[in-house]
């Protein structure tokens, strides 16, 4: 077999260079089958960077609207569709300069004076995650919306709440969806913040020492929209830590919605028949007719795993790097591009099963049961002057004489409940109502209806205060 050689001299980097490239090597070394995602940033920085260039007075003025012309020409071919690889394109960087030699000439070679793609690949990935970010905070936005729209419709809906899954007390199923939505108002602040910490400027940093050429690297900050220039130009080009933690906060964001999935599975079994999926977000068995499986929700809980890899492997990488710049860092890409994808699909299928879940408001209110209220006897003796751990004891004894006689707690007579305690009065049959139960719990944060109402007015600030 003849492998095909590849002439060097005509990379980016191949002036040094006279032998020949394995084939083989050509395509392990190449990113541009993904990288290319990023061919607006790479564009975007530039075309202000052929305007520092300008500045600095390294290219005429001429020069600078040739390149920033053919630039736009590049723009409108990868938005069109048009724009075609060639076999020697390795990256997006080289890709986009060697098609801005075909249409403008050799003034396209000035445009990475000074410029490495050291600096060039990490401004690109900055501005692109930049943009990401604020694409899944829109997302993230509407499904919180759309909990928090359900909790205010459903809020006088009770239901079992459980503790290591077992029946625990009532609450309201609002409450629930309101629990949910807590998590994921931390997680959109947490990625606001992460925003901030990307959109620091790399560029101007060179390889590694700086730029010697008295960029303006002031005047590209405004120009890109950065927030901050980045301080040391070793560490600008190496560190990844906002790839990091981009994949820590997909990670966290998972969790939190591997545990809404993990819920509404068991929620929607026969065995609690809570809530029914929609068929748009549910799929059937090839052998069994009657399965109406949650398979949206499966693959949410199971997409938080391929997150969670993407995660432990980066920093895998980032944990064994001598410092500035190693090729190893070409892998992160595809880590911050597939989790983007994944965590951007995710919220909006969350979205859509939460927008068209069915409850059972008959089978939830039936899986209430007197047992629950156990711990609404001893508030009941707490309430007549009794110490809590005296009075749990006593509710516990309660219990313990029902399930003797075989009946539930709440079938226990006046008189049965005086043998345990003389401060048991008529008003006990107050405790064996759910809504009163539920009533009781008006601190902040509570079930009651007026701390559940009062969770959604402040969500609905939250949200207002925090559009995207």
């Amino acid at each position: 077999m003849v492998l095909s050689v590849i002439k060097q001299g005509n990379k980016l980097w191949g002036g040094r260079f006279t032998g020949k490239i394995d084939p083989i090597m050509e395509v392990f070394n190449s990113s541009v089958s993904y990288d290319q995602r990023m061919w607006s940033a790479d564009i975007k920085g530039s075309q202000a960077y052929v305007k520092a260039l300008e500045k600095a007075q390294l290219v005429s003025k001429s020069e600078m609207e040739l390149i920033i012309t053919g630039l736009d020409k590049i723009h409108e071919e990868w938005s069109t569709g048009t724009f075609v690889l060639a076999k020697g394109d390795e990256d997006i960087h080289t890709a986009n300069e060697r098609r801005l030699k075909e249409l403008i000439g050799e003034a396209a070679g000035k445009l990475h004076t000074g410029r490495s793609r050291n600096d060039q690949v990490v401004t690109d990935m900055r501005l692109w995650l930049r943009e990401s970010c604020s694409v899944l905070l829109s997302y993230l936005n509407h499904l919180i919306q759309t909990m928090v729209d359900r909790a205010a419709i459903e809020i006088d809906i009770l239901f079992p709440g459980y503790t290591h899954m077992q029946r625990a007390q009532p609450i309201r199923w609002s409450h629930w969806i309101l629990s949910h939505a807590v998590a994921l108002c931390r997680d959109a602040e947490r990625l606001k913040e992460i925003k901030k910490r990307v959109n620091v400027l790399p560029l101007g940093s060179g390889a590694i020492a700086g730029n010697p050429l008295g960029v303006d690297r002031e005047f590209l900050c405004k120009e890109l929209n950065f927030d901050s220039v980045s301080l040391n130009s070793m560490d600008a080009t190496s560190e990844r830590d906002f790839i990091a933690e981009f994949l820590f906060w997909a990670s966290l964001c998972m969790t939190h919605l591997s545990k809404l999935s993990e819920d509404l599975i068991i929620y929607s079994t026969k065995e609690f028949s809570f809530v029914t999926l929609s068929d748009a977000y549910s799929t059937g068995s090839s052998l069994m007719p009657q399965k109406k499986n949650p398979d949206s929700l499966e693959l949410i809980r199971s997409k938080a795993g391929r997150v969670f890899g993407r995660c432990s492997g980066i920093l895998m990488i980032l944990k064994g790097l001598p410092s500035t710049y190693n090729k190893d860092l070409q892998e992160d890409k595809e880590a911050m591009f597939d989790v983007y994808d994944t965590v951007s699909a995710v919220l909006q299928v969350a979205s859509g099963v939460i927008s068209t879940l069915q409850i059972n408001k008959e089978a939830m209110e039936k899986a209430l049961s007197p047992d629950m209220l156990s711990t609404d006897i001893a508030y009941y003796l707490v309430r007549k002057g009794m110490p809590f751990r005296e009075a749990h004891g006593i509710s516990g004894k309660a219990v313990q004489l029902a399930e003797t006689n075989g009946i539930s707690v709440n079938k226990l007579s006046l008189e049965d409940l005086k043998s345990i305690s003389p401060l048991f009065c008529s008003d006990v049959s107050e405790v064996w109502d759910y809504n009163n139960s539920v009533e009781q719990y008006t601190a902040a944060g509570g079930t009651a209806k007026c701390s559940v109402v009062a969770q959604i007015e402040q969500l609905r600030t939250w949200m207002k205060n925090h559009t995207y």
